[in-house]
């Protein structure tokens, strides 16, 4: 039987690296996006069998619309993200705090609610979130990424995921979700301003995000891996 994926975010970047690594796997890739017109270029550009699925992550009656035209779902990539600027929070304001976590925090846990009728129905039921290894406290604290507190509210919203990511694995863990959080790198992406030519290609950080999405009944959950598959600190 062939599966359901979602992926959000996919109409560019690391999300549309995922969906299309997952449909030449074999499955049904639904292209979450929040622009309808990007979504079905992506979709077309994939192939396979990836369909578009309009989801707005912040809009409540986007992921409703969404979620009702989805029955079951194997694999749930928690993708889409934003940076709205790399501010120290000594400079930040709340309005770009409140936006930053109303994509990758809050978008996350009203678009897994929402779907979790259709993943209870899957044997095999997966939750991938695309975090940051910038939210780890640990590489923030031993020198990795200790730069001065910048980029609070992105890297802060990551760190808030992973916990999610967390809680939904110890809440599901008794249903046979496998739930998990990735660190895909520094890639060239829209997102990452900074991006150099020779910053990693998103196809790499979307196969470690594929790894979890395929894991076997016996893999893990609740764990922070970076893209190579080694363990990232917390």
């Amino acid at each position: 039987m062939t599966n359901t994926a979602l992926v959000t975010g996919a109409n560019k970047g690391i999300g549309k690296e995922i969906a299309r690594q997952l449909a030449e796997a074999g499955l049904t890739v639904l292209i979450g996006s929040r622009d309808a017109e990007r979504g079905k270029r992506a979709a077309e550009e994939i192939g396979g069998d990836s369909r578009l699925l309009v989801l707005d992550v912040t809009d409540e009656n986007s992921i409703a619309a969404a979620a009702a035209q989805v029955d079951t779902l194997d694999v749930l990539v928690n993708n889409a993200g934003i940076l709205v600027d790399e501010a120290k929070p000594t400079e930040a304001d709340v309005a770009g705090f409140r936006r930053t976590y109303e994509t990758n925090v809050f978008g996350v846990l009203a678009v897994t609610n929402a779907f979790l009728p259709a993943l209870r129905r899957s044997a095999h039921p997966r939750i991938v979130n695309v975090s940051s290894g910038t939210g780890s406290l640990t590489w923030s604290l031993g020198g990795r990424f200790a730069t001065g507190g910048s980029g609070a509210a992105y890297r802060s919203s990551k760190t808030a995921l992973n916990a999610l990511t967390v809680f939904y694995a110890q809440a599901l863990a008794d249903e046979g979700f496998k739930v998990n959080a990735l660190a895909p790198g520094l890639r060239r992406t829209d997102l990452n301003a900074r991006a150099a030519a020779s910053d990693g290609d998103p196809a790499e950080a979307a196969a470690g995000a594929v790894r979890l999405a395929l894991l076997p009944d016996d893999g893990p959950t609740g764990e922070f891996v970076s893209w190579d598959g080694t363990p990232a600190p917390w």
